[in-house]
């Protein structure tokens, strides 16, 4: 099966496609989140100079979250400006994030040349790891239901964080604990609605980690490490100490970090894996870097390997940005919906029954 060859970069975004996406940004993304990127968001959508340098982003990428963050990684690398004064990251005591706009377009025009060469060579590579919250009790449901150990294959696994979710210890808002409960790393998931995830309170058992990624993040390189803090909010502490402490046990495990294209590389890798084993193959939000062809070709990737292996598939923002599984048994095909999750991992419906 041949990869849809792709159409090259295609034509630049024009400023009104740009500025569309900072208003999404600010109305759907960030309210109730973030209160200084809501301001900047509404600034740089109007903001004509602004948006000609965002058409410096690479194809594909999220604009505001790659150029948010990359002015965040100048001010975390120290560029002493009255811009930081605006960033809970950066002071105990922030300024009114209403008022940071003409700031922080100043800081951009001062470094514009920077903040161009990080729009060109950078990635939107976050891989949230509170997102582990809903998936962990989707791999519960795997194992609880096969009974083998599971092969872990990752697209779009950046710094491997979610590779090792079964490392991190859970909690529901029912007062207990699933996963491994000494680890260091305890995750806290909001359930809302009246149904909740069956879940086994030991972790499954994962027989092997592979992560695929266009760009691995090396975190023993302390520039790839600030890239990685630097797409996380400013407001978001809670997120930097999860991070920090999931940088801690990638660096302590051995994980198979493959740079490449993980849709051409699936099947190589998939051909090894011992039939002992569980196939699932998972990723979350780097679907929405993909084309349309590109999505089509690995649901249909899956769907051939189930023709001969039985394989699970979870994934979102594909059809819709609820979470899916798609899985094979004995060469059928089943498809569910499994939950509606917010974009952070903060909290999720559970849908299944």
């Amino acid at each position: 099966m041949k990869k849809p060859k792709k159409k090259g970069r295609g034509r630049m975004k024009s400023h009104e496609d740009i500025a569309k996406t900072f208003i999404d940004f600010s109305e759907n993304e960030c309210q109730g989140s973030s209160p200084l990127y809501v301001a900047l968001a509404r600034g740089v959508s109007s903001d004509m100079e602004l948006l000609e340098l965002c058409q410096y982003a690479r194809s594909g990428q999220p604009i505001p979250n790659l150029f948010f963050g990359s002015v965040h990684y100048l001010l975390l690398k120290g560029k002493n400006h009255p811009l930081k004064e605006y960033y809970p990251s950066i002071v105990n005591q922030p300024k009114n994030p209403k008022e940071a706009y003409p700031k922080f377009k100043e800081f951009c025009l001062c470094y514009k040349d920077e903040i161009t060469y990080l729009l060109k060579v950078r990635l939107v590579q976050t891989n949230e790891v509170r997102r582990c919250g809903y998936l962990y009790p989707v791999f519960s449901a795997i194992y609880e239901n096969i009974n083998k150990p599971l092969a872990l294959i990752e697209i779009g696994t950046s710094a491997g964080f979610q590779l090792l979710w079964d490392h991190y210890a859970y909690s529901y808002g029912n007062n207990k604990w699933y996963g491994n409960n000494d680890s260091k790393l305890r995750i806290v998931v909001g359930v809302n609605g009246d149904k909740f995830p069956e879940m086994a309170n030991q972790s499954p058992k994962v027989g092997l980690r592979i992560g695929f990624d266009l760009n691995i993040v090396n975190l023993h390189d302390e520039e790839e490490k600030l890239w990685l803090r630097s797409l996380i909010w400013p407001e978001h502490e809670d997120r930097v100490v999860i991070f920090k402490q999931a940088t801690e046990y990638v660096l302590q495990n051995k994980l198979t970090l493959i740079e490449g294209d993980g849709l051409e590389l699936l099947d190589h890798y998939v051909e090894d894996i011992p039939s002992t084993q569980t196939i699932c193959i998972y990723h979350t939000h780097v679907a929405n870097q993909m084309s349309i062809e590109d999505k089509k070709y690995l649901l249909r990737k899956v769907e051939l390997i189930g023709e001969t292996r039985d394989v699970y598939h979870i994934y979102n923002n594909i059809q819709d940005d609820k979470l899916h599984l798609d899985y094979y048994e004995n060469g059928k095909g089943h498809f569910a919906t499994i939950a509606e999750t917010e974009s952070h991992g903060r909290y999720f419906t559970w849908l299944m029954n």
